[in-house]
């Protein structure tokens, strides 16, 4: 199975966790790094404080956190079974920040 059909299969499904999301699209570099951001009240949904590592994200969601003291806000494009090479990465989210 190619990557785009793996994203494309997962993408039928109703959502992901969170914390999934942001390591497999690189944003942290580990799943457990992901679990404290997501923990930390430091993570938003569409606007809405996150709490757990299992809220669900969704294709057309946006999600905001600080990184490095800069706020960071991205929007999902796709959804990914696998942490896969950053190419692959890059396309599952568009960057909203402005710089």
């Amino acid at each position: 199975m190619t990557a785009e059909a793996a994203a494309a299969a997962v993408a039928d499904a109703s959502g992901q966790r969170v914390d999934k999301f942001l390591w497999f699209s690189r944003l942290t570099k580990t799943r457990s790094e992901a679990q404290k951001l997501a923990e930390s009240r430091r993570l938003r949904i569409d606007g809405r404080v996150v709490t757990r590592a299992s809220a669900t994200v969704r294709i057309g969601s946006v999600l905001a956190f600080t990184r490095a003291g800069a706020v960071r806000i991205v929007r999902v494009e796709a959804l990914a079974e696998r942490r896969g090479p950053f190419a692959m990465a890059r396309s599952l989210y568009s960057d909203l920040t402005e710089e």
